[in-house]
């Protein structure tokens, strides 16, 4: 960022403009208002007009692209002063380095002059021979001139320097001088990821073994196409000592480019000596270097692609339907230690709390239903939720057969509860149940996680929700930085109940810090439920650039003034006061009147400030004030015929959610404890580029069961629908297995990976 400066830089906003293909007017207001501490959910919403309809995703890559420009720029101008304060710095060198584009093409040029330890090369200087190396690159240079030099140059010395010492030294010269040109780096980098491969083999002393990265024991694929899950697999390989890799480029292909820079005007009597020095340029300096930079760039790619994977399904898993506002009973599953039950109210109010013994070992059956029996009758209970962790199925199972028994109308499902545990053992969770066990805190986050995945999940580190792959090897700044801007936007394009909101979900509310979450928390709790918008400038250091921020997207039911319960912002309010004004309604009884909102003359408000953009946003919001822009809730109702990996038979039609996707592929929950692969070219009967195209996280699918192998806890599934005369879709029959199973199974050369290095890859992120 500038600072408090909110005005752009005007050669970076210049090349901002020939960049991106937006009114350039609309970019400099949308650079400037976020340099101006505006977030980019209030700049998407609320001033539409200045950014010209930017969503959020093109204001970010704005606002990323913008910095990473500026990046380029300080460290072009410390390149500059460094060789300036070298006195090296020449007009034809300052040109270049102020011409080149890329953080890469700077690099090239310092490294020249960059500070570096004491190499051959400098030595070779330091005994006086870099005239001798500038004349043996003279293309008119002839034996009797270097015979005199040579000459002269011993005549100057106490003893004579070795004839081998010399030459050897004019090499390293020449070796450092071309490792060290720019073009040369270019052209030896670019042909090395597009013709090189990425080669990663076993250690010798793991060829006999079994691992997770089997599949890489003997590996290699070409640089410009591997992809990212892959490469870091490989890393992980290297970093746990079980793989080796390197970069490997065809023979010759890199002697003839560097042949074909240096070599075509060389002079002829010294092709030779200058021959072995690029060889020696290649072997000792250019080739390790260009590994380190195309492996860079492959993590980096790799950490990108991972990165907007993640926060992809992050995304997803935020944006679930939520359950709504119901009493829940939640349960938290357990055979020894019993099963922990909480009762949450229509607010997420913690009422009551306990354990049930209704599964082995104990098994206290009869308890367990009086238990519950109790509690729904005592709170109007309208569902019951069981985590799908350890003892989900046979807890379900138990539900089932009491309800059924008892007549009961009460409803009951299973739901995620990937980081519930993080939850309970979190600070956050302490300082809101200090009192209670871990497990139990558990459970109200499991039942709290049907009424509102949101804001249940805003409490727990996105890289432990369970989402993504290889989270803890990407880069970790640019992973927080993407997460945490997905769970802003999911926020704030829900909205958040004011007087019910945790401070963890109030913290990623535009405008609205931690600590000033934690304020507002406190000023409820002491003064009771907010009844105005405008009553948060009492909450101590909630100022009018916060307010501006948040207050559109912070919501109070039954609030004094019926706006405040909606999307509409504050500064807006004027216009629907003249809105209703021209209809001679109140501003109540123009909310969700639809006649009178079709008669509104809106050209007759519009102005500088306000067009067409946020008048649609008002109206719209004025439809249905306060939507919420989640989907209904979808319920999955698992096979009763299906409680074990053991009961599964190849064929099998069943209902399944995606828990998380990875770029080849989605892992589905089918309840049995352990998730299925789909593999991406069983996602669908037409081809499919990116698995995100053919579902989502938390998406209720249909699955056939492809492969079953107990031993290794491994499933593949398909999403393609059989062809029904070969399927009966009874969940308790099941196709015959084919015989010629190795006919099923692309080989992996063809395929890179099969269904089997896929699942035990994916079981090492």
């Amino acid at each position: 960022m500038e600072g408090k400066s909110s005005t752009p830089n005007p050669k970076l906003l210049q090349r901002l403009q020939t960049e991106f293909e937006f009114n350039p007017d609309h970019i400099q207001n949308t650079l400037s208002l976020l340099l101006a501490d505006n977030t980019i959910p209030f700049v998407a919403r609320y001033r539409k007009e200045q950014t010209g309809n930017l969503d959020e995703v093109q204001i970010a890559n704005l606002l990323d692209r913008y910095e990473y420009l500026k990046e380029l720029e300080d460290r072009r101008e410390t390149i500059l002063n460094s060789i300036r304060d070298q006195e090296k710095l020449t007009t034809e060198l300052e040109k270049k380095i102020n011409e080149v584009q890329t953080k890469q093409e700077l690099e090239d040029l310092y490294l020249p002059y960059k500070p570096k330890r004491r190499t051959r090369a400098m030595i070779a200087r330091e005994k006086g021979l870099e005239p001798l190396a500038q004349l043996v690159l003279e293309e008119q240079a002839d034996r009797n001139q270097i015979n005199n030099w040579l000459d002269a140059f011993q005549a100057g010395l106490s003893s004579p320097m070795p004839t081998d010492e010399i030459w050897q030294g004019v090499r390293d010269i020449f070796a450092e001088k071309v490792a060290e040109d720019a073009q040369t780096r270019a052209r030896i980098r670019q042909l090395t990821f597009q013709q090189g491969k990425f080669v990663s083999e076993v250690k010798p002393e793991f060829k006999e073994t079994t691992s997770k990265f089997e599949m890489y024991y003997e590996f290699n694929e070409n640089i410009s196409k591997i992809q990212p899950h892959r490469y870091l697999a490989i890393r992980r390989g290297e970093k746990e000592e079980i793989l080796q890799a390197r970069v490997q480029v065809q023979e010759g292909l890199t002697e003839s480019a560097l042949q074909e820079i240096w070599l075509t005007k060389a002079n002829v009597d010294f092709r030779q000596e200058l021959q072995l020095a690029l060889s020696d340029a290649y072997d000792r300096l250019l080739a390790p270097s260009i590994e380190t930079e195309i492996r860079q760039k492959l993590k980096q790619q790799a950490d990108e692609s991972s990165i907007e994977l993640f926060s992809k399904n992050l995304r997803q898993l935020l944006m679930q339907p939520p359950g709504g506002s119901r009493v829940v009973i939640g349960l938290d599953p357990g055979f020894r230690t019993g099963t922990k039950w909480v009762v949450i109210d229509h607010t997420g109010r913690l009422h009551e709390n306990g354990v049930i013994y209704p599964v082995e070992p104990q098994r206290q059956v009869d308890a367990s239903r009086r238990t519950l029996l109790g509690l729904i009758e005592r709170y109007q209970a309208e569902i019951v939720v069981v985590g799908n962790g350890t003892g989900s199925r046979e807890v379900s199972q138990f539900l089932r057969e009491f309800i059924k028994d008892l007549h009961l109308k009460i409803r009951h499902l299973v739901v995620n509860e990937s980081g519930a545990s993080v939850y309970s053992a979190s600070e956050v969770a302490r300082q809101e149940f200090p009192d209670l066990d871990l497990t139990v805190r558990g459970a109200v986050s499991i039942a709290r996680r049907y009424q509102d995945p949101l804001a249940e999940l805003v409490k727990i580190d996105p890289k432990s929700i369970g989402v993504g792959q290889y989270q803890h090897d990407v880069n970790q700044k640019q992973l927080k930085q993407s997460l945490d801007r997905t769970v802003e936007s999911c926020v704030n394009q829900v909205g958040v109940e004011l007087n019910q909101a945790s401070a963890a979900l109030l913290s990623y509310v535009s405008g609205v810090t931690k600590s000033l979450a934690a304020r507002i928390v406190t000023y409820r709790d002491e003064n009771g439920p907010f009844r105005s918008r405008q009553e948060l400038m009492q909450v101590t250091g909630f100022g009018k650039k916060a307010f501006e921020q948040a207050a559109g997207f912070l919501r109070i039911r039954n609030a004094e003034h019926p706006l405040d319960q909606s999307a509409v912002h504050p500064e807006r309010y004027s216009i629907v006061e003249q809105m209703a004004a021209s209809q001679n309604l109140l501003v109540a009884d123009l909310i969700g009147n639809q006649n009178a909102l079709e008669k509104i003359q809106f050209q007759d408000f519009v102005s500088e400030e306000v067009g067409r953009y946020t008048l649609n946003d008002i109206l719209e919001e004025l439809k249905k004030p306060g939507r919420d822009p989640r989907d209904d809730h979808q319920e999955v109702q698992f096979s009763e015929a299906v409680q074990d990996m053991k009961d599964l038979q190849v064929g099998m039609h069943l209902q399944g959610v995606v828990t998380n996707i990875t770029h080849f592929g989605a892992f589905v929950d089918i309840g049995v404890h352990q998730d299925g692969l789909v593999h991406i070219s069983q996602m669908s009967t037409q081809f499919v580029r990116d698995p995100l195209e053919a579902c989502a996280v938390g998406q209720r699918v249909e699955v056939w069961v492809l492969e079953v192998d107990t031993q290794r806890k491994r499933i593949a599934l398909s999403m393609r629908n059989p062809d029904s005369k070969n399927l009966d879709r009874n969940p308790s029959k099941a196709l015959p297995q084919k015989k010629n199973k190795s006919a099923q199974q692309p080989s992996r050369q063809k395929q890179g990976a099969g269904m089997d290095q896929l699942m035990e890859k994916f079981r090492s992120l």
